[in-house]
């Protein structure tokens, strides 16, 4: 089957060009009753399903829209991931993905994210999946640009061993990116999304010639559309632990061409010509992962656990580790909540003392007034626009209130200190419009 844009020669019945990625028309019908997306956008408070009832959105993938939902029958959070209408819509993909899941639901580790199930509601296919909160990888090296050894090696050693538990039982991920590893709050990593994850041990599932994963990430026989075993996996983390040391990924290119066929024949920059600061062992590890033959490659993350461990000793103690959340004691919550209300009664005086200063360069009491709130008004406005151009505004309302009360109902914590702020702001105005008044008072009794 000849690809319409790269007009590379595939074998029959291939979904997607071995040499673009780019999906071939297919020659099987395919129902038009599964292309159909949720009857209403998912937002804050909406129930998905009579049961899923929308927290946040959390992003968008290659699969469909992912949310942080809590589940109101069993009362927890959890992650519900919508199926693209035009995924969905080919009842075999459903198939495989079902069947995948099944594999993946077996898959019970500390460092892997834990899949749940595959279902319908009203045509729209979703998958849920436990909740992690944290960061993920990705945005992690993007704020830091490059990670320490130590951070490094911690990291990549945990994925190593919830890698090894799914390649036990035979599950390989193929899709295995930065993207896809969040670290939680307490500094563990987690290897997310088997849903597209294939079984060794079950031939058939994903048919011949069908290339899966992101291309910056993908192994060459990935590229190639071939069979592909846990090495492929090393190999797709020898890309990660590239990106963690260097800041980006080995091959960027403007299209999909062109970066997959680097994985296929270039030969990745040696990390130190990047970052002067990587050792030689690291250098070599990464370089052994993304050996093109596979052959070559660390032949399970065993393996690769092993060295990195080796590796590991050579490195101070107090950086071995993912930096982790420490126990709270008694005595640290106590001063951490007098802190937030230090923080309080420092942010009410701040915007009091302004607008004081507002109401003194206005000279009746009623402009001083209005300036107050209003310069206040302006103020909140700009935090607003700036956090809901970084980040969505009812996240920055939330994490807002949590640092002022340490607990939830942050949006609500936000909008009660914009009110009293405003108030405060127009109460400074009119005692620094007051001041004025009296002053102007004094003044003219002076001069008479």
């Amino acid at each position: 089957m000849k690809c319409p844009k790269c007009h590379f020669e595939n074998p029959t019945g291939t979904l997607y060009c071995g040499m673009c990625g780019s999906q071939l028309p297919s020659s099987e019908k395919i129902s038009t009753k599964a292309l159909k997306a949720p009857k209403e956008e998912l937002t804050r408070g909406t129930t998905f399903a009579d049961r899923y009832e929308v927290i946040e959105e959390l992003g968008k993938g290659g699969m469909g829209k992912i949310y942080r939902v809590e589940d109101k029958k069993i009362k927890e959070e959890v992650a519900l991931k919508i199926i693209l209408p035009e995924i969905a819509a080919d009842k075999k993909t459903i198939e495989r993905f079902s069947n995948e899941l099944k594999m993946a639901r077996k898959i019970s580790h500390k460092n892997v994210c834990r899949m749940y199930d595959l279902n319908e509601e009203g045509g729209t296919h979703y998958i849920t999946m436990e909740y992690v909160a944290g960061e993920d990888l990705k945005s992690m090296i993007k704020m830091t640009k490059q990670l320490s050894v130590g951070t490094v090696i911690g990291i990549a050693k945990q994925v190593c061993e919830g890698l090894a538990e799914a390649h036990r039982l035979g599950v390989v991920h193929r899709d295995l990116k930065s993207k896809n590893i969040m670290i939680d709050r307490e500094g563990n990593a987690r290897v997310m999304d088997f849903g597209i994850a294939r079984s060794l041990k079950t031939k058939g599932i994903t048919r011949a010639g069908m290339m899966i994963g992101t291309p910056e990430y993908m192994s060459p026989e990935q590229v190639e559309g071939q069979e592909v075993d846990q090495r492929s996996d090393i190999y797709s983390l020898g890309v990660i632990l590239f990106e963690m040391v260097t800041g980006r990924v080995p091959f960027e290119g403007e299209t999909l061409l062109s970066i997959v066929m680097k994985h296929k024949s270039e030969k990745p920059k040696d990390p130190r010509e990047i970052n002067a600061h990587v050792s030689s062992d690291i250098s070599r590890v990464i370089l052994r992962c993304m050996e093109k033959d596979k052959e070559e490659r660390y032949q399970s993350a065993e393996e690769l656990h092993s060295e990195l461990s080796k590796i590991e000793k050579g490195i101070p103690t107090a950086e071995r580790e993912v930096p982790k959340k420490k126990a709270i004691t008694l005595k640290e919550t106590t001063i951490a909540i007098r802190n937030r209300w230090v923080m309080i009664v420092a942010l009410f005086v701040v915007v009091l003392i302004a607008g004081i200063v507002a109401g003194l360069l206005n000279r009746t009491m009623k402009k001083g007034t209005l300036s107050g709130a209003a310069g206040v008004c302006v103020c909140w406005l700009i935090i607003m626009i700036y956090g809901m151009v970084t980040i969505n505004a009812y996240t920055l309302m939330d994490q807002f209130g949590a640092l002022l009360i340490g607990s939830g109902f942050g949006w609500l914590i936000f909008i009660i200190v914009l009110l009293v702020g405003t108030l405060f702001g127009a109460l400074g105005g009119a005692i620094g419009s007051g001041v004025m008044i009296i002053i102007k008072g004094y003044e003219t009794s002076e001069s008479s």
